[in-house]
């Protein structure tokens, strides 16, 4: 018995000591993804838009230190992306475009890491036909990674939509979103839907615009989200009324999600909150762009 105990001891020193401290921080950040988690789900339900984004900077350094800790964890690099995706929609991108520009920019850096280490290499560098080809070999584990990569990505795009070389990029995202789609299009609220709604409803019919595919897509949206959540009313007004010149569309959407309940959506009232406060921002362009 007595040789036993010493044997087990011995073995668990030898444990001990190969556990470098290395891995006793990844140990350390991956005991406490449940608290990354569930700060996420807080945040989400977060009815103060002030309280909201004074809390970013804090939840940004965590995530940050934690990432020091563990550069190779896939689920971090995704939740520094969708963090930084979210501080710039919902909180710099109508003040400071400069500053939303370099928060897409790193939330898309994220992504792409956490693509890689699921074994999608270089999808900056590859053409959009290889690209769509290797997208193909990623499953439902990577759609999280996918989605918030391309959501930075478009967005990127968006504020430098000036410049042709950020424009030619836009195929790569859009792969992205279309395997988002693939694999299951109800993620977060139906996102590829609003992202493809946008696509299709932004531009002009004669350069690849195509109405009632966007409106699918909104009608999708909202359905997934049972009518419950503002966004897709939000971004359809904005482009799909706007390129139709509908200003009634436009004014009848926006006024619908300034006068929608508070606790529509409990858990997304934060998002629900951003979108109030859009589309408020957005009526007061009505004079001008009908």
């Amino acid at each position: 018995m007595h040789h036993h105990t010493t044997f087990k001891l011995i073995v668990l020193s030898i444990v001990l000591v190969s556990l470098s401290a290395c891995s006793i921080d990844k140990m350390m950040v991956r005991a406490s993804m449940p608290m990354i988690e569930g700060g996420i789900e807080a945040m989400n339900a977060e009815p103060d838009l002030q309280l909201a984004e004074d809390s970013m900077p804090a939840n940004l350094s965590l995530l940050n230190g934690m990432l020091k800790l563990d550069p190779e964890n896939i689920q971090l690099h995704v939740y520094a992306a969708q963090a930084y995706y979210g501080l710039s929609y919902g909180f710099t991108e109508d003040r400071n475009t400069k500053r939303s520009e370099d928060f897409y920019l790193r939330g898309l850096k994220h992504g792409l890491t956490a693509l890689e280490l699921s074994g999608l290499k270089n999808a900056k560098k590859l053409n959009p036909l290889d690209l769509e080809q290797q997208l193909q070999k990623l499953g439902e584990d990577d759609v999280a990674a996918l989605f918030w990569t391309a959501s930075n990505w478009a967005k990127w795009i968006d504020l430098n939509r000036d410049s042709a070389a950020s424009l030619i990029q836009l195929p790569k995202p859009t792969a992205m979103m279309q395997r988002v789609l693939e694999l299951d299009d109800t993620f977060y609220f139906g996102g590829a839907h609003i992202y493809f709604g946008v696509l299709y409803g932004s531009r002009a019919p004669t350069f690849g615009g195509d109405f009632k595919k966007s409106k699918q897509h909104f009608d999708r949206a909202r359905e997934i989200t049972d009518n419950k959540l503002l966004v897709a009313d939000l971004i359809q007004a904005q482009y799909l009324a706007r390129q139709m010149h509908d200003q009634n569309d436009f004014h009848q959407r926006l006024t619908k999600i300034i006068d929608a309940p508070e606790d529509l959506y409990p858990e997304a009232t934060l998002l629900n909150q951003i979108v109030k406060r859009k589309a408020r921002r957005l009526l007061r362009y009505e004079a001008k762009w009908f």
